[in-house]
């Protein structure tokens, strides 16, 4: 039987996993959705050759399957961008956020140490991401996301100093 030496981490590691793929799959929709393939606006991609004008076997079905979506739902000028940005910016924070407390952890720091840096991260960044997706501009849910990331880097790189000089000596 194998001992998990890092239950807390591995929690929140496999909870941000399961955020970043429903962002991953919320920024993809809007591409299908838009047809804007590559960038994020239609002048990103003005030099890019249309895929659907001499399409092979595999765009045809991709086409047929998201035609049906595609005629219900109007298209948002900006979705994709706020979209993309989420995604983006979940994935520049979240690695050095899960880090302090994969760190924090292996170091045997305070358990509601871990806890709360973990739940703050995984709060912080649904926050933000709703507000980023529903809103241009600042929103609650946009500046909580942010504020509460900051203060995860904050209390995890000053929880890391202090633990790893803690090791040292």
């Amino acid at each position: 039987m194998t001992t998990n030496l890092v239950p807390v981490s591995t929690l929140f590691i496999g909870l941000h996993g399961l955020i970043a793929f429903i962002l991953s799959y919320i920024a993809a929709s809007e591409r299908v959705k838009t047809r804007i393939w590559h960038g994020e606006a239609t002048e990103d991609v003005m030099s890019q050759p249309n895929p659907l004008d001499n399409p092979n076997p595999w765009v045809i079905t991709v086409e047929r399957l998201t035609q049906r979506k595609l005629q219900r739902s109007k298209v948002d000028a900006g979705a994709l961008q706020r979209k993309v940005r989420a995604h983006g910016n979940f994935a520049e924070y979240v690695p050095h956020g899960l880090l302090f407390i994969a760190a924090l952890e292996l170091m045997q720091a305070q358990g509601w140490l871990v806890w709360v840096l973990g739940s703050a991260l995984t709060i912080a960044r649904i926050a933000h991401a709703y507000g980023v997706i529903t809103t241009y501009g600042p929103s609650l849910s946009r500046a909580t996301g942010f504020f509460l990331t900051w203060f995860v880097y904050i209390i995890g790189s000053i929880a890391c100093l202090y633990y790893g000089y803690q090791g040292l000596i």
